[in-house]
């Protein structure tokens, strides 16, 4: 006859694989958050947050206390069109992630962002890298974020060249 009881080698065994969902679902989190950011979706980046409190902040973009304030910020930048086109384009790569459950329904995270940002206005180009600390937490059964800080490293600009064609 089975037994229904489960060894310590099996328990552990569930454990380590459950860890590595966890993980998963974290990093697949953040990348949604990378997508939204650079296909301009504030619903989307929005919903990468818990709904109440977040603690965001984005060094020269601001500090915030609930991720409805970054929203807005977001969209107010992201979305500015000028003739119908959009002004800002943006390419977030995070990298090197660091991701630790710290307890039930809990885990905090570290992540590298390589970002690249075309400024039609400004007719500029800006490269940037730096560090997020995260923070994550279940919300509705789903992984989200409860704390986001960015730490820029160091930044570059340059002029577009008056020969450089953007195409959207």
């Amino acid at each position: 006859m089975n037994s229904p009881i489960t060894t310590a080698a099996e328990a552990t065994a569930a454990e380590r694989l459950d860890r590595l969902e966890q993980i998963e679902a974290i990093e697949n989190l953040k990348h949604r958050y990378f997508r939204a950011c650079d296909a301009k979706d504030p619903e989307a980046f929005r919903a990468c947050f818990i709904t109440t409190g977040a603690d965001v902040d984005y060094g020269a973009l601001g500090r915030f206390a609930d991720a409805d304030q970054i929203a807005e910020v977001f969209r107010r930048i992201a979305l500015h069109k000028v003739d119908g086109k959009h002004v800002i384009l943006d390419m977030h790569h995070g990298m090197h992630p660091e991701i630790t459950p710290t307890g039930p329904g809990h885990a905090a995270g570290r992540w590298t962002l390589r970002f690249r940002q075309v400024n039609l206005v400004d007719r500029t180009e800006k490269l940037l890298t730096g560090e997020y600390d995260d923070e994550y937490v279940i919300e509705d059964g789903v992984w989200k974020m409860s704390k986001c800080h960015f730490r820029q490293l160091w930044a570059m600009t340059r002029p577009l060249a008056d020969d450089t064609i953007v195409e959207q």
